[in-house]
């Protein structure tokens, strides 16, 4: 409850007096490490955006928690270990999808650039993405890479085989119209 809060925040934050509101409250986000010994993958259905349409600004909030592992193990070291969840709950996204105007409709290839923080370490990124926008719905897909080590997230030894260093993020925020 506290993220629809904080997302509410973000929202009411960017000073939207006119324009498209978009909203999702089930985005879906996974990340992939893969490294010879083992390949971890983990995905979080609950990730929180708004999108508006006019000038394309987009906030995202994502509860650390809400990663799911096939393994319980994996869940609680991510959670108390790697990104300490207690400490820093959630990831944020703050930044504009490059070319979105209020009245474009179709499908197109985007630029996403703005702040991603992680681990309580904020970096500036640059996504390729696709976006299909209709007057009711905008979804934006894609694909980045992250390096654990830019985010202080610390792997001990014993384990350092077993994640990789950079890994895979995908992404899908399937927006509805706000109204």
């Amino acid at each position: 409850m506290k993220i629809i809060y904080i997302l509410i925040g973000l929202f009411l934050s960017m000073h939207l007096t006119y324009g498209q509101k978009f909203l999702t409250k089930q985005g879906e986000i996974s990340f992939l490490s893969e490294t010879p010994i083992e390949d971890i993958k983990s995905e979080n259905h609950q990730v929180l955006s708004v999108v508006d349409a006019k000038d394309g600004t987009i906030a995202i909030a994502i509860l650390m928690k809400s990663f799911s592992f096939e393994k319980s193990l994996m869940q609680e070291h991510f959670n108390e270990n790697y990104v300490e969840s207690d400490k820093y709950p959630k990831a944020t996204f703050k930044g504009k999808i490059e070319g979105v105007t209020a009245d474009y409709v179709g499908e197109k290839e985007v630029v996403v650039k703005g702040d991603i923080t992680i681990h309580g370490i904020t970096k500036t990124i640059s996504i390729n993405a696709e976006l299909v926008k209709t007057t009711e719905n905008i979804a934006l897909s894609g694909v980045f890479k992250i390096t654990i080590a830019d985010f202080n997230i610390e792997v001990p030894s014993v384990v350092a085989n077993n994640i990789a260093e950079t890994m895979d993020v995908t992404f899908l925020l399937d927006h509805s119209l706000y109204q």
